[in-house]
């Protein structure tokens, strides 16, 4: 009882100044069909996400009509019964937009398939796990591509593996694991498929998307494209791939390090140093996730602090971590998240992967000027995480709470050593990702 009734921590501001990117009108509707599905049917295994996820049988207008004839009728209640007779009238299933694709590289046993391992009852598990592919390979439908209104899928020109589950699309960061594994399998077509999907979000957007929904526009997921090329051309030499996807590569590194993302810091010597941090462009709940995300903010009386609560849940989900203790200033209140005032370790690890990938990428194709630029600012950027972010005493790498990191400009911090976060995360190790932390420091 005692914790139900702590107060939220506070906010260091309660301005919530930053942007944010509006979301198309079927969106909208379809978190009023959440709505009243959650009051209709309960909270008992109701999945918010389904109801976004639904594709109109008939024109928006049509549909929020009879969506309006519906609540007059039962006087703002629904029976179970009419919802269910609505839904199914007027929408197509979740997941319906997404149609069975062959993955045309697949083979039951990859030719040089896991040389290294011997053992004969491993190599039959992996191989069951190498058939997932073709139980998770898909194509966009061509009604997305022909009314795209009528759905919130975005359209994609390849295929797609998603991962499975409620998850019924394309997914950012999970792309790489995704593409780590279809290497080993030796789908190389499929991996380069998954790359053009994430580079056609750079074109359209300025940054890869969270997911392929479009009430996935308003955030980013850890930036691991660069990784994902790099991977892929180490095992094809595909040239073309690095000129097609480099000027992607750049406008995504520009996404990150800029405007709400970046923030300079002063280490103790009075070194200045750019870093990034995750900043999600919304201040609404999730439309993914809002009957939950309204219940989690109702402790807040207060209008703009629900706006930046709301701000510090989508920034989480930004960051792939969704949800835990290590972005919340009271381990024990989840109302404390305040993910937007954490320099993160694993973030700005990515990023310098992303500068060493540039560097490596553009000096394969010639573009030497671009390689030596982004040869300097991985450097820069390795200095920043060995003296922000390193804990001699802890020997690992700390994340950095910001004093006023919840407003969307930062103003020049000066580094102490009580902000490091000195609870254990996974993401602590991250840096020993690259190679050049390896060695020791």
């Amino acid at each position: 009882m005692a914790e139900a009734e702590t107060s939220p921590v506070p906010f260091s501001s309660n301005h919530d100044s930053g942007p944010v990117v509006p979301v198309k009108p079927l969106v909208s509707f379809l978190e009023c069909v959440q709505e009243t599905a959650f009051q209709t049917y309960g909270s008992s295994h109701f999945d918010p996400k389904l109801y976004v996820d639904l594709s109109l049988r008939f024109s928006l207008s049509k549909t929020m009509h009879a969506f309006d004839k519906l609540l007059e009728t039962g006087n703002g209640s629904v029976s179970v019964k009419d919802l269910d007779e609505f839904i199914e009238k007027y929408f197509e299933g979740a997941g319906h937009d997404l149609v069975y694709a062959e993955p045309v590289d697949f083979v039951p046993e990859p030719q040089g398939f896991l040389p290294k391992v011997e053992n004969p009852q491993v190599r039959a598990w992996a191989l069951e796990v190498h058939a997932l592919w073709k139980n998770l390979s898909r194509k966009v439908s061509d009604s997305v591509q022909k009314q795209p209104e009528f759905h919130t899928l975005l359209p994609l020109p390849g295929s797609v593996i998603i991962p499975g589950s409620r998850f019924r699309e394309v997914y950012y960061w999970d792309s790489y694991w995704v593409i780590r594994g279809l290497l080993a399998s030796k789908m190389y077509k499929t991996a380069k498929a998954i790359v053009t999907n994430l580079v056609s979000f750079i074109d359209a957007y300025g940054y890869v998307l969270n997911g392929a929904r479009a009430y996935y526009t308003n955030r980013s997921q850890p930036p691991l494209l660069s990784a994902m090329v790099f991977e892929i051309y180490n095992q094809t030499g595909d040239v073309e791939l690095i000129k097609t996807c480099l000027s992607a590569l750049l406008k995504e590194y520009k996404f990150w390090n800029s405007g709400i993302h970046e923030v300079s810091i002063h280490d103790a010597q009075q070194n200045k140093y750019s870093l990034s941090r995750y900043y999600a462009m919304w201040n609404k709940p999730r439309p993914e996730s809002s009957t939950i995300d309204k219940q989690s903010s109702s402790k807040f009386l207060n209008a703009s602090e629900k706006q930046q609560f709301y701000r510090e849940l989508a920034s989480a989900a930004e960051s792939g971590w969704d949800f835990g203790t290590r972005w919340m200033r009271d381990t024990s209140e989840f109302t404390t998240l305040a993910t937007t005032s954490v320099l993160p370790v694993d973030l700005n690890v990515f990023i310098l992967k992303m500068e060493l990938d540039i560097s490596f990428l553009a000096r394969e194709i010639g573009a030497d000027g671009i390689a030596e630029n982004f040869l300097k600012a991985s450097q820069a950027r390795q200095r920043a995480i060995n003296s922000v972010f390193w804990n001699e005493k802890m020997g690992q790498w700390l994340d950095y709470w910001l004093s006023n990191g919840t407003t969307c400009k930062v103003e020049s911090q000066t580094w102490e050593a009580q902000n490091q976060n000195q609870n254990v995360f996974a993401s602590n190790f991250v840096p020993l990702w690259i190679d050049l932390f390896n060695s020791g420091l």
